[in-house]
């Protein structure tokens, strides 16, 4: 159909010609009414940002020395960060003399780590990055969580058993 019988169909039916694919031979158009689609496209767009969740990256910092309360609270807290979806980066700041005894924070951020297993996975090893030795922790996918669920099989025909079966090859032999 050429340009002008489309546009004059357009404006009989009171809507507008869209180019839907302009580059193919022939371009391909559509009858609709523009503004409605721009609106609801719109509208579309809105509801998808509300319901889009920023992954943010939190941060706990602890010290070699942190006794086994203080341990637990840190933990807890990266557990609800965890549980929201955002990345938990956890980090162990070394003062003075602690410098020497790096090997005390590695096995901090792993027992860490090892209690989180369950909520998240360890994305990176232990770094030192001068006084400061960390990891980051993501939280398990759902899809991870329903895995572990075993799912009910679907009911099949009940297999026929073992004297049905030679039963339907002597059929077949004296067919």
């Amino acid at each position: 159909m050429s340009a002008q019988e489309a546009l004059a169909k357009a404006e009989e039916a009171e809507l507008d010609l869209v180019k839907i694919s302009p580059n193919a031979v022939p371009p391909v158009c559509k009858l609709m009414d523009y503004g409605k689609y721009r609106f609801e496209q719109s509208k579309r767009d809105k509801e998808a940002r509300k319901n889009q969740h920023v992954v943010e990256i939190k941060e706990i910092r602890m010290s070699p020395g942190i006794d086994v309360g203080d341990f637990n609270v840190k933990l807890r807290n990266a557990q609800k960060f965890l549980g929201e979806g955002n990345r938990v980066k956890v980090t162990v700041r070394f003062r003075g003399r602690e410098m020497a005894h790096t090997e005390i924070g590695r096995d901090l951020l792993l027992k860490f780590a090892e209690n989180c297993a369950e909520t998240a996975n360890l994305e990176k090893e232990p770094k030192l990055d001068g006084r400061h030795m960390s990891i980051f922790l993501a939280p398990k996918a759902k899809e991870d969580a329903r895995k572990k669920k075993p799912k009910p099989e679907p009911q099949s025909a009940p297999q026929p058993t073992a004297a049905e079966e030679t039963k339907n090859e002597g059929d077949s032999e004296n067919a």
